[in-house]
């Protein structure tokens, strides 16, 4: 099976659960993340299935909760959606994976969206 790596130098999560912003603002920033996603996701071939994970990479050991970036996380999977590289976001076509924290000493924060393909009848754990 295949996998590819997007790279972005946003030095946390453009969208987190944490966050408190008008409406109208979130619509916006959703609205980026699924058209610069949308754009880079060109490149892949269509797929019956994949997997997903968003890593963000950062530079000190504070303690942070594994899912406030999810928002950033389902933005993305709605731009792979967009580009047509899988039917839907539901299980059947996109397993999402929680995303990862990982200390990097000496490196720039940033995050990186994983996306391996698999088998149309391969389940989650396999």
């Amino acid at each position: 099976m295949s996998e590819w790596h997007f790279d972005f130098a946003w030095p946390k999560p453009p969208l987190s659960l944490n966050y408190r912003m008008h409406r109208m603002q979130e619509a916006k920033i959703v609205k980026e993340l699924r058209s610069e996603m949308h754009a880079r996701a060109r490149v892949l071939p269509d797929m019956a299935r994949c997997e997903v994970t968003l890593t963000w990479f950062v530079k000190t050991r504070a303690r942070r909760d594994d899912e406030n970036p999810v928002p950033t996380l389902k933005a993305l999977c709605d731009g792979i959606v967009d580009a047509e590289v899988v039917t839907d976001d539901t299980h059947e076509f996109m397993v999402k994976n929680m995303p990862v924290i990982v200390y990097r000493k000496g490196q720039p924060a940033s995050m990186r969206l994983t996306i391996k393909e698999l088998e149309a009848n391969e389940r989650e754990g396999k």
